[in-house]
């Protein structure tokens, strides 16, 4: 597992790192079992605060994408295609979103925005 953060980005780091820890568990490369770096082995590697690491990992718990088990390390829970599924949705959702702005910003009327959209759909 390979995590990059920009550190001149809006995003809170450990929004980066949750963002990156999701999306490898969504396409298959973190796969269930599989064991996370240890907190301070990876704010060593990504030279930030150990608590930065133990946010995102505990995030990635509360939200049902890891498990900890004390002493023993995080690891990626068992793959809930529910979970996985609404992750796809908000993905999906938030490039619509961007689509629909960029066509905004360029003039295209709602109603040609719907039209290519249908197109699309059709194809």
């Amino acid at each position: 597992m390979h995590i990059i953060i920009n550190n001149s980005s809006m995003i809170p780091l450990y929004e980066q790192i949750m963002d990156q820890i999701k999306a490898a568990i969504v396409s298959g490369e973190l796969v269930e079992n599989t064991a996370l770096p240890s907190v301070r082995v990876l704010s060593r590697e990504l030279k930030i605060s150990a608590l930065t690491v133990k946010k995102a990992y505990d995030f990635l718990e509360e939200e049902g994408f890891t498990i900890t088990v004390h002493g023993k390390g995080t690891y990626v829970a068992a793959t809930n295609q529910e979970l996985l599924k609404e992750e796809h949705r908000k993905e999906l959702e938030a490039n619509l979103e961007q689509a629909v702005e960029k066509g905004r910003r360029s003039g295209i009327s709602d109603e040609e925005i719907r039209e290519l959209f249908e197109i699309i759909m059709e194809e």
